[in-house]
């Protein structure tokens, strides 16, 4: 049940063998349905195209690490709690405290597909035929009416997290990430988004005696505002990406090429 992938770009790979279920997941050009592109996958154009194409085109993906299981796991029970504030129409402490003027979204609830992975939000761009999807942690609304993006992110830091400048080098891919949801949720014809975006940041406490089956967190909230103007831009580049016959030159800041470059010099 496995089909040769014919080897179609300039390079010296050799043609792998993909499953007909992969490779069904595969762009296809020239092909009527719509293909599916997540988030992630968006983002991954913009870190390195020949990643990027050798994934999506090719079926040839990159070594993916571990998953955070404990980040999934504060994930859930912050939408648990934020939940619970959303069904009585009021704020969460959390936002009272860091004088958020919005409540959480109650109609978020008949859009529960929103935030299943998989699913999520979703947009087909006719242009290009690319069906992107993403899944929101949360949606909040101001008084105004306008729906605010939000996400929730665990981690562990000697130093508080108070501002954008205390995210790190996460910083670029976690509001790109917000972007695309803005993005999203804009193209979606029955609401006004708002460019304010927020995380909600829980900070591992390691500074306590013992661990006694218990971990404590920081909770705090950082603002920033969202740009979604180069979305389009960059799926446009993505599509013509996934066109041409091709490889992409090594991204210079792609430690996957560097590693496959550094493999082909030796012997």
């Amino acid at each position: 049940d496995w089909l040769p992938i014919r080897n179609v770009i300039n390079a010296t790979i050799p043609a792998p063998l993909i499953p007909r279920k992969t490779r069904k997941k595969l762009y296809q050009p020239g092909a009527s349905e719509p293909f599916r592109l997540s988030r992630s996958k968006l983002d991954n154009y913009l870190k390195c195209q020949r990643c990027f194409y050798l994934d999506r085109r090719l079926g040839i993906k990159t070594p993916s690490g571990p998953a955070f299981t404990l980040n999934i796991a504060v994930d859930e029970l912050l939408k648990r709690e934020f939940d619970t504030f959303r069904k009585n129409g009021k704020p969460h402490p959390l936002m009272v405290e860091n004088s958020v003027n919005a409540v959480p979204w109650p109609d978020l609830v008949n859009h529960e597909e929103w935030r299943q992975n998989f699913t999520g939000i979703q947009h087909l761009h006719m242009s290009t035929n690319l069906e992107l999807f993403g899944a929101v942690d949360d949606i909040w609304v101001n008084a105004q009416g306008e729906l605010i993006v939000v996400d929730y992110k665990a981690t562990s830091k000697a130093q508080a997290i108070q501002s954008t400048d205390d995210v790190g080098g996460w910083y670029g891919a976690y509001k790109r990430q917000l972007e695309i949801y803005v993005w999203l949720l804009r193209q979606q014809s029955d609401f006004t988004v708002s460019n304010d975006i927020y995380w909600v940041y829980a900070n591992g406490d390691k500074t306590r005696d013992s661990f006694e089956g218990r971990l404590e967190f920081e909770m705090t909230i950082i603002k920033d505002h969202a740009d979604d103007s180069w979305v389009e831009e960059v799926l446009g580049k993505a599509y013509e990406c996934l066109q041409s016959d091709e490889l992409p030159a090594p991204s210079q800041d792609c430690d996957f090429c560097k590693y496959l470059g550094a493999i082909s010099n030796l012997g």
